[in-house]
């Protein structure tokens, strides 16, 4: 009470006041509504003090931390809150340091939501804050399934997948920017340039077609993706384009198909023949292009986009491919992404057509820039029949035999940029260049980092795009397969873990060991997933607690085994799944509402409730830690 009223006066004198606002203030908040059981939840807030600062424990006096809860007619509070956090001595007064956690549990039968005001007071030394105060709205959903009864929150952290997300989006940025440089993209500037030059004379309209080529660049590229996943959508909603492109990114189909595609591709760069769209389409679309107006600037970006498509085809396979493992609108924002970095540098040409002379002229160097390309779709294309091989458990491709691919790969391709090999349409090269020897000291050095992986090195900057070390005969000694009736925690995942293969098995486990459930949300083609286990599970402490304090599922959602009748699942809609990805994509969806992977889950092995909101990709370890400490 007299920490209180010294506040209070010292305001008065001073004539200041500090005054508190969401996200602002001496403490940064975070609320979490938390499943327990059945329908009891846990409001975790957990508060951030600045340094220097402390406050002060919750209590019902003046100037102690309080909270009032708004609760639907139908919930109640089940007990006095609990409390966590740096408590310390502060001149004989119990005082809280760093973090506070305050948790209260509720019971509710109707909506899971909650809002409220926590208030509280902190200190710097002997000088005191006026009391402030932070509001607080959150949700959660149940969803039971006939599997098990588990429970998904609405609450779980919006930030979970953004960095994948982000990750994507920067990738198909570069290769945009890196299309230009291609064969079939660059013979195009000159005719941007040419076609733009007309229209000059009139600066205000010539900047209007520019930005509105660029415009239509983008509307070509994006548009027909965001159909494809519009149409779906409202033919079978979300379930329906997520099946679409599950199948798009797992199926031995697809897969197969866009490795073939990339050899072709590759052997077109090398000059073993031509890859050009019907001459029919080009010609009609630039005859087109000579009509006045928006209508002829529309031609001339479909003449760019038709022209270029036996360069961009294959990429713009890999950018969707790769974002098809998020959420189903990921696809659009990659493709988005991809063609605004295309367009980009063909809209500032438009808008400035003098930019033309700065150019290189075209010519032998195209052609290495062609073969060089070739190199890399080789390299690109095994990823999709690495793909289909583990979804099918052919054990093809397993682990060595990918790296020794890639080894020998680039080992040519160094040997070709310093001019020890040359295609059919090379020009004889009679010294080289500063920037082909740094390209080839960086060819060869990455061979050199390749190298150790063929004796079992976690090569942990490439573990996205490599099979998972399980199936490297060096390490394991055998190709493990993920069976239907496994029965047991016979799964070798990755760091040599062992898991089950369902969840009803695991929680039954977890029953007899006393011990918590965790579930890996995975799938054999997924690139985040293997970017997880050897970026966070590699850490000795995340291994150690998944390994001695959990018991272990792993749910692949690509998996193509088929499972016996006895194990099908029906659908509300009447739809049979009959393989272990399809079930567990469903089984995920109904109990996690997750529809990506990687996902993490924590169950509690009585009632098969969530320990914790469900974790989604992030490489933070520390983070991992106390997200897996949470469930113990």
């Amino acid at each position: 009470m007299k920490r209180f009223f010294l506040s209070i006066l010292t305001a008065l004198i001073t004539g200041t006041v500090s005054f508190a606002f969401p996200g602002e203030g001496t403490i940064r908040w975070n609320a979490e509504l938390v499943p327990v059981s059945g329908n009891e939840f846990e409001v975790v807030l957990t508060g951030n003090i600045l340094d220097g600062w402390h406050t002060y424990p919750y209590g019902d006096e003046a100037g102690m931390t309080g909270i009032d809860f708004i609760l639907p007619e139908d919930a109640v509070l089940v007990g006095t809150p609990s409390e966590e956090g740096g408590f310390t001595d502060y001149k004989g007064e119990n005082v809280i340091e760093g973090e506070h956690v305050i948790r209260q549990r509720i019971s509710f039968s109707g909506d899971h939501k909650v809002s409220g005001i926590i208030t509280w007071q902190s200190c710097k030394g002997d000088e005191c804050h006026m009391p402030e105060e932070w509001e607080f709205d959150i949700k959660a959903e149940i969803t039971a399934t006939s599997a098990s009864s588990a429970i998904s929150t609405s609450t779980v952290s919006e930030k979970q997948s953004s960095t994948g997300m982000w990750r994507l989006i920067l990738e198909a940025i570069l290769w945009g920017f890196a299309m230009l440089l291609t064969p079939c993209v660059f013979p195009m500037v000159p005719m941007t340039v040419s076609f733009f030059l007309k229209g000059s004379e009139d600066k205000k309209k010539g900047k209007a077609k520019a930005l509105a080529y660029g415009a239509f660049i983008v509307l070509l590229y994006t548009v027909p993706i965001c159909a494809i996943i519009g149409i779906t959508w409202l033919i079978g909603g979300e379930s329906v384009t997520a099946d679409i492109f599950n199948w798009l990114s797992t199926h031995w189909l697809p897969n197969i198909l866009f490795f073939a595609v990339f050899m072709a591709f590759a052997a077109s760069f090398f000059g073993a023949f031509e890859i050009t769209l019907p001459s029919k389409w080009t010609n009609k679309a630039d005859k087109n292009s000579d009509r006045k107006g928006l209508l002829g600037v529309f031609f001339i970006a479909l003449t760019l986009v038709l022209v270029s498509f036996s360069c961009t085809g294959p990429i713009v396979g890999t950018v969707l491919i790769k974002s098809t493992e998020g959420e189903f609108w990921t696809p659009m924002v990659t493709m988005l992404a991809f063609s605004i970095a295309f367009a980009l540098p063909f809209t500032i040409l438009a808008l400035f057509p003098a930019l033309l002379k700065s150019l290189p002229k075209s010519g032998g160097w195209l052609n290495s820039v062609k073969v060089v390309l070739g190199f890399v779709e080789i390299a690109l294309g095994f990823k999709f029949l690495s793909t289909a091989d583990q979804t099918y458990h052919w054990g093809i491709l397993d682990r060595e035999v990918y790296l020794a691919i890639w080894i020998v790969c680039f080992t040519l391709l160094g040997f070709y940029l310093l001019g020890k090999l040359r295609f059919k349409n090379d020009e004889p090269l009679e010294y080289i260049s500063v920037k082909r020897l740094a390209l080839a000291i960086a060819a060869f050095s990455f061979v050199v980092y390749l190298i150790p992986g063929m004796w079992g090195a976690p090569l942990k900057a490439l573990s996205g795009y490599l099979p998972p070390m399980e199936t490297q005969d060096f390490i394991s000694g055998a190709y493990s397969k993920s069976g239907a009736n496994a029965g047991g925690p016979t799964l070798t995942i990755a760091q040599g873990l062992k898991a089950y293969d369902n969840i009803d098995d695991a929680l039954e486990a977890g029953r007899m060991a006393g011990k918590p459930v965790f579930v890996d949300i995975s799938g054999h083609g997924c690139v985040n997933c293997r970017e997880m286990e050897a970026r966070v599970w590699s850490d000795s402490r995340v291994r150690e607690i998944l390994d001695e304090e959990y018991i272990l599922v792993t749910l692949y959602t690509d998996d193509k085994t088929k499972l016996p009748e006895s194990k099908w699942i029906t659908t509300d809609n009447g739809k049979v799944l009959k393989d272990v990805g399809r079930v567990n994509s469903y089984i995920v969806r109904e109990k996690f509402n997750v529809n990506a992977q990687p996902n993490y889950a924590l169950l509690d092995p009585q009632t098969g409730g969530l320990l914790a909101p469900v974790r989604g990709y992030n490489l933070n370890i520390e983070e991992y830690i106390k997200f897996l400490e949470s469930g113990l």
